[in-house]
């Protein structure tokens, strides 16, 4: 079996060899634009480039700032309440006790008028009239309030008033059982449960004397230390 090698041809002697071709590679001509002149041509698009972070924070705030923000205002709400609690217990309790002594000087304008003058005429023997009664709880809840709500000189003759008061107020639940219980059952009456929520007006009426106690007390001990 041959085997056949294929040899190059060479140039003939005297020749000048040929340079090897380069390949070319054809670069497309310029669009030219509709409508200019020949020499004009399509620029090349523009990539748009991303916002800057800056700009992108200020457009759209984040969730996180967001929450952030409503965390530092119920701070300054807390920190608020925190410094004027005491004032704000002191204020709601007296307007709640004003309202309702302004209310007993009208005829018929408060649905506890019954319940009060029956208890007081029970507790006074019948001696006094249901008029004066009237009018002295009244004036006793009346004066009560503006103490509470005034403060100052008045809030330790208030805070003393309001709790002889409600010994009166929680009396009415032996005075009248009738009114204050259900038959045959443990559970209060309409009439009891509007006594019996009072204790809520007694615990933080006990908070506020508390604290105007206990602020008498060191200023004392301060002023005795100078």
């Amino acid at each position: 079996m041959r085997s056949y090698t294929a040899e190059p041809s060479l140039p003939p002697p005297g020749a000048t060899p040929h340079a090897r071709p380069h390949l070319s590679i054809a670069t497309p001509a310029p669009t030219p634009v509709s409508g200019s002149g020949p020499d004009s041509t399509v620029a090349p698009a523009s990539v748009p480039r991303a916002p800057a972070p800056e700009r992108a924070a200020a457009a759209a705030p984040t969730t996180a700032t967001a929450m952030t923000a409503g965390a530092q205002a119920l701070n300054r709400l807390a920190a608020y309440v925190n410094a004027h609690s005491h004032a704000l217990l002191r204020v709601t309790v007296g307007i709640v006790f004003f309202g309702f002594g302004v209310l007993k000087l009208f005829p018929s304008a408060s649905p506890a008028e019954q319940l009060a003058v029956d208890a007081a005429t029970k507790m006074t023997l019948g001696m006094v009239p249901e008029t004066v009664l009237l009018l002295s709880l009244a004036a006793l809840e009346t004066a009560i309030g503006i103490g509470l709500i005034v403060g100052r000189r008045l809030l330790r003759p208030a805070l003393v008033a309001f709790f002889l008061h409600m010994g009166g107020v929680f009396s009415t639940l032996l005075l009248l059982p009738d009114a204050m219980w259900q038959p045959h059952s443990p559970a209060p009456t309409m009439e009891g449960q509007y006594v019996v929520k009072n204790v809520v007006l007694v615990a933080v009426c006990l908070v506020v004397a508390a604290h105007e106690w206990g602020r008498g007390d060191r200023s004392g001990a301060g002023n005795g230390a100078g």
